[in-house]
């Protein structure tokens, strides 16, 4: 009997889950550690939508098996949301499955549609289940730029001309988890043309569709005509309502992607909880205050976080969309890698960030960090921040006489 695991040997270690232990043990120790490195929101969800939740639980109907395909009025919910977001059209019945996060969507899909063997497109550095849901489904990778340039174009070309077999499916998610890049819709275009001329599938994560900061909403790629015959489009409710550890995502677009998606789903789960899908409706269709009041809080958050952290001698870029920064790591401390960095900014600033190797190989050089702490935290970060890059010999802005 082996306890080799065919599916386990395929998986690396969990780079991210070093830093995980060793933040979780400081906390256990009771060291005040400012947390930066998950994507976890700080902020509550809309009150009404708690109130949904709580008035549909009270009811003794509502705690059997759910439809593993979402309820119907959240599916329409959905549809909803595209046609006034977006001026996209979707039928619920066909076009729109619920799932648990679109983290567990993305799995279940790559589970439906791919053979050991097929090889699929993904960014590097991009989400870890873009590339190991399909890995875990037994496909191999064909890794590409996530930044949106010429070259990202030419990646593509090179992989359908030299890789055998072909590719099937490509991967993308804009704004990028962890680059916080973003693309227009011309992009999408492009994208939609190169993919139905090479009979490519193309899967998009658009969890951060509402967090973007320059008043140039983010689009979609079913905006593009004739998107829906070859893409399918997740989204989540984790971030544009605070609502993470609920679960509730969707994935909507090709029909026969939906449909494939649903069929594996209906044999793994049930579904969520009825009354998390029915405050899911509560959020879809009520009141949309929330949604540009946490896009302002995060822009203010991220000024604060590229302004002060600038002072401290650690120059970020300023994201323009996503809830997270990336970040280059100091230039005279860069040959020390991004998890080892990570390691010294917690023992050291009491500061969490993820390292970008977490995130494929080509992360290495930079940490992605996550704005889900109020700006006093933020600065208290920065001021750590700056006593350790002194103690490491380097002259920060103040240290050199600068305001």
């Amino acid at each position: 009997m082996s306890d080799e695991f065919y599916r386990m040997k395929r998986l690396p270690p969990y780079v991210i889950a070093e830093v995980n232990a060793m933040r979780a043990a400081a906390r256990a120790a009771g060291e005040d550690i400012i947390d930066l490195g998950m994507g976890n929101p700080d902020l509550p969800p809309p009150q009404h939508v708690i109130d949904k939740l709580v008035e549909v639980a009270q009811k003794p109907s509502s705690h059997g098996y759910s439809q593993s395909k979402g309820i119907p009025g959240l599916r329409k919910a959905q549809a909803n949301y595209y046609a006034r977001r977006f001026g996209v059209e979707l039928d619920p019945e066909t076009e729109v499955v619920v799932t648990m996060g679109s983290k567990e969507g993305l799995a279940s899909l790559a589970t439906a549609i791919t053979a050991p063997g097929d090889v699929v497109l993904a960014p590097n550095p991009s989400y870890p289940i873009h590339m190991f849901g399909f890995i875990i489904a037994g496909a191999t990778i064909r890794s590409v730029p996530t930044t949106p340039d010429e070259d990202y174009w030419r990646a593509l070309d090179r992989a359908m001309a030299f890789t055998v077999p072909r590719p099937s499916v490509l991967v993308v998610g804009y704004p990028s988890n962890p680059t916080a890049e973003t693309v227009d819709l011309a992009f999408y275009e492009r994208l939609v043309a190169w993919a139905r001329e090479n009979k490519v599938w193309v899967l998009s994560d658009l969890a951060y569709s509402e967090l973007y900061y320059d008043g140039n909403p983010t689009p979609s790629i079913l905006q593009v005509p004739g998107a829906k015959d070859i893409a399918v489009e997740f989204t989540s409710l984790s971030k544009t309502y605070s609502m993470a550890g609920w679960r509730i995502g969707f994935a909507v677009g090709n029909p026969k992607l939906i449909a494939a998606l649903t069929r594996v789903k209906s044999y793994l789960d049930y579904g969520a909880f009825t009354p998390i899908q029915a405050a899911a409706c509560a959020a879809l269709n009520g009141p949309q205050d929330i949604v540009q009041q946490n896009r302002e809080l995060y822009h203010k958050r991220r000024d604060v976080l590229v302004e002060s952290f600038g002072r401290a001698g650690w120059d970020i870029p300023a994201p323009k969309a996503s809830m997270f920064a990336w970040a280059p790591l100091p230039p005279a401390l860069k040959e020390m890698g991004s998890l080892e960095f990570s390691k010294q900014l917690l023992t050291h600033a009491k500061v969490a960030v993820a390292p970008g190797v977490g995130y494929g190989e080509d992360g290495e050089g930079y940490v992605r960090i996550a704005m889900v702490e109020n700006e006093q935290r933020l600065r208290q970060a920065a001021r750590n921040v700056k006593k350790y890059l002194q103690s490491m010999g380097i002259n920060t802005p103040a240290s050199k006489g600068a305001a």
